[in-house]
């Protein structure tokens, strides 16, 4: 027996050619009664497929928000299951590339909201210096208070330290700088902002800690968007794309979770996630799909160097005057 598949554009194309007749029967009608009326009729024409689309659009609205309501629910609960699964696999990729000599996997694709991972991003020698820069300021992970300070918050628990990249020793081998450099590359290679370093946030050491299965308050990081990702337009300064390098690994756990997108990463030594949650053309922000977590490090240590890169920073407005959202610092 042959199933047909019908569609979300095959019903609304349906549902346009419905109301369209209606509105051409009515007229048809009005027109017969009364022919000298053309005018009128056309009005009242116009008025009634405006109508109709108007309320049609309403519907397909309150459908969409109800679907995307249950999606996130159901995200909530998967991501509940397969960060305790620590057997799961990363996510198979939609198709690979190569930049710089390294391995691209594309795992979403979306104008406003891209996840990649990149394979042997950055070195055993990178890992050192920046682990060397953090040991003496590391401290407990905080995130931004929307008022220009930062505060301990419960749904995020592991250790932090923002290390200064030294611009002027860059053309003199300075290995943070080299790593920092290749992090604005790969950026300007995905995305069309020819963005710099000036007024950019520091590179972040971030360290979490396995004390075992029985931990009940393990190190992790609870779902959060890194920057705004509410579909609404980008505000200037804001934050727009992150990559976060995993330097250590721990034996189990800390997996990375994009759970509106089914997306689960489990972090390689030295490769690299990528995600941008802006819309390059119309400028809006994710809606959601790049809203991430980190499993809990059951054991072993799991230590990332992250990047949170801005549009519309500069030396005259650093990123720092634009620290008004409840951001992860």
């Amino acid at each position: 027996m042959k199933v047909e598949h019908t569609d979300s554009k095959t019903i609304a194309a349906k549902s346009a050619t419905v109301l369209l007749d209606d509105c051409k029967s009515t007229a048809k009608k009005q027109l017969a009664a009364d022919p000298q009326s053309a005018n009128e009729i056309l009005e009242s024409l116009s008025a009634c497929v405006q109508k109709g689309i108007a309320d049609e659009i309403e519907k397909a609205n309150e459908e969409i928000a109800f679907q995307a309501e249950v999606r996130k629910d159901m995200a909530a609960m998967v991501e509940n299951y397969t960060c305790a699964d620590v057997t799961m696999n990363t996510t198979e990729a939609k198709r690979t590339e190569r930049w710089g000599g390294r391995e691209v996997n594309i795992m979403i694709d979306r104008p406003a909201s891209k996840v990649h991972t990149i394979q042997n991003f950055l070195t055993a020698d990178e890992c050192k210096a920046v682990e060397e820069s953090a040991a003496p300021i590391l401290h407990d992970a905080t995130v931004a208070d929307g008022s220009g300070g930062s505060k301990l918050s419960d749904s995020r628990k592991a250790k932090q330290a923002g290390i200064k990249v030294h611009w002027d020793k860059e053309d003199s081998g300075d290995l943070i700088a080299r790593l920092s450099r290749r992090v604005y590359d790969y950026v300007n290679h995905v995305l069309p902002f020819d963005i710099k370093e000036n007024g950019q946030e520091d590179l972040m050491s971030i360290q979490y800690f396995g004390r075992g299965p029985e931990d009940e308050t393990p190190d992790r990081y609870m779902p959060h968007c890194d920057g705004d990702c509410t579909g609404l337009d980008f505000k200037p300064g804001n934050r727009m794309a992150t990559i976060v390098m995993y330097c250590d690994v721990p034996e189990v756990g800390g997996a990375t979770r994009f759970r509106n997108s089914n997306i689960h990463i489990n972090p390689k030594q030295y490769a690299a996630t990528f995600f941008s949650y802006i819309d390059p053309v119309t400028m809006k922000m994710d809606s959601g799909f790049t809203e991430h977590s980190g499993c809990p490090v059951i054991e072993g240590e799991k230590k990332i160097v992250t990047q949170w890169v801005r549009l519309g920073v500069d030396d005259e407005n650093p990123w720092n005057s634009f620290n008004t959202c409840e951001y992860i610092y």
